[in-house]
């Protein structure tokens, strides 16, 4: 299989719903190599214009999944949501086979915790996607939040403008707000070695790292200057 003509990451994609498909189509679009399996033939029909291992199967048993090539995957995502049971089964089938990384959608936080227990990653797209509509929503120069875990987050932001004009250094995010900034993004594009004497410019998009809490200390900060 293709594992043999290449040193990228391959990746393996259970289930063609919406979630599996925009993932498969993102990875495809990367130029990530990959198999997508699902039991609607109009869908793996679609995504045969994206990679030549895409496959028809109405059995999620070991030997199907071999069959497909999926054994050969470093990373295998379980985009099953709806059928909790076949999902937790496949997820099991995944572990057992070494699949080395194995990434399972969950529907609660009950499926969730069965998932962890059987060995998988677990990702929640509905409660994901809320969470970053409630940031977006509690602060208007909030453009993306991705949370890394119960604690931190990486938050795409407008500059205030309160820090228009000053330095890296003089607004020192770090200590007053707990936060860490990843990268600069502005007209001549993404710096992402920051250096202290850097002057803040009006549309600066600041990548910043840190707890929830520091961007309330922030915004509050925003609003008192």
């Amino acid at each position: 299989m293709f594992k043999h003509k290449t040193e990228k990451t391959t990746y393996a994609i259970i289930g063609l719903g919406r979630f599996g498909y925009a993932l498969a189509l993102e990875l495809a679009a990367s130029g990530a190599e990959l198999v997508a399996i699902d039991k609607d033939e109009e869908k793996v029909r679609e995504m045969r214009d994206y990679t030549e291992n895409a496959f028809v199967v109405h059995s999620l048993d070991k030997k199907t999944l071999c069959e497909a090539g999926i054994q050969n995957c470093d990373v295998a995502v379980v985009c099953i949501g709806e059928h909790i049971d076949t999902s937790i089964l496949t997820t099991l089938t995944l572990v057992g086979m070494g699949i080395k990384r194995v990434i399972a959608k969950a529907k609660s936080s009950e499926h969730g915790e069965i998932l962890k227990k059987l060995g998988a990653e677990v990702v929640y797209p509905e409660k994901d996607m809320a969470v970053r509509l409630a940031n977006s929503l509690e602060n208007s120069r909030v453009l993306d939040y991705v949370r890394l875990s119960e604690k931190i987050s990486i938050s795409k932001l407008f500059i205030p403008e309160s820090a228009v004009g000053k330095t890296v250094y003089e607004m020192n995010f770090r200590s007053r707000f707990g936060l860490n900034i990843i990268a600069i993004e502005n007209s001549s594009g993404v710096i992402n070695h920051i250096k202290p004497d850097y002057v803040f410019k009006k549309n600066d998009i600041l990548f910043l790292a840190g707890e929830k809490d520091g961007l309330k200390l922030l915004d509050e900060w925003n609003e008192k200057h």
